[in-house]
């Protein structure tokens, strides 16, 4: 009888945790993130006062299989977006694996696509982007590393994602640009709406996107 107990209870523990981590998602509710939300520095000056109705722009720029990917490829889609390089050796092989965790925490889902763009296109040719592509296992279809013309890369990281700083002195940004990029991961939502940034060198902070990620799945 004493063992019958001890597992009801335990039964109703679990179910106990998980409906209140559920109702605990469910009532969650995630920020609309318009320009004026963001560090100035980060938006096009004809953008910083904008507080309604950002969504992320057209683009059309070419992945690691030489196809193009374009806004209507995420479009309806939950998406998350980082601007890197290749060759970097600071900040991206750490938010290189970061991304992964959160490509095999959704692998296979169709609702859930991978935008990791460059910003030295120069370098980061489709030959080069393919080859990282396969040295850290994406998936075609899902992870898309995009490269493309450089004014076209940057003014959607100014005009869209917020995601580039000024350099301190001209030309001394990432690949001699006056911009740096940020170590920030972007949470797009199906409408094309910013929901959230999260350092993408913090574990503790990219579980916090898969659970943010997890929860506007559920909503779809």
């Amino acid at each position: 009888m004493r063992v019958l107990l001890t597992f009801i209870v335990l039964v109703i523990g679990v179910f106990t945790a998980y409906y209140m981590n559920k109702t605990s998602l469910e009532k969650k509710q995630l920020p609309v993130i318009q320009p004026r939300d963001v560090n100035s520095e980060m938006v096009d000056p004809e953008l910083v006062n904008m507080g309604i109705g950002h969504r992320i722009g057209k683009f059309s720029l070419t992945n690691q299989n030489g196809g193009t990917i374009t806004l209507d490829d995420v479009e309806g889609k939950i998406f998350v977006a980082e601007y890197f390089f290749t060759t970097c050796l600071t900040i991206c092989p750490v938010m290189t694996e970061e991304m992964s965790r959160i490509q095999q925490k959704f692998k296979g889902n169709e609702n859930l696509k991978i935008l990791s763009f460059t910003v030295d296109p120069e370098v980061d040719d489709v030959s080069v982007m393919k080859a990282y592509a396969e040295k850290h296992n994406a998936e075609d279809g899902q992870w898309h590393f995009l490269t493309g013309k450089k004014e076209d890369l940057y003014s959607l990281a100014r005009n869209s994602f917020f995601v580039l700083k000024p350099a301190e002195a001209r030309n001394l940004g990432d690949a001699g640009s006056d911009f740096i990029h940020t170590n920030n991961f972007v949470l797009v939502d199906e409408e094309l709406r910013i929901r959230g940034y999260y350092d993408g060198t913090s574990s503790e902070e990219v579980d916090i996107l898969m659970e943010d990620i997890a929860l506007l799945l559920n909503k779809k």
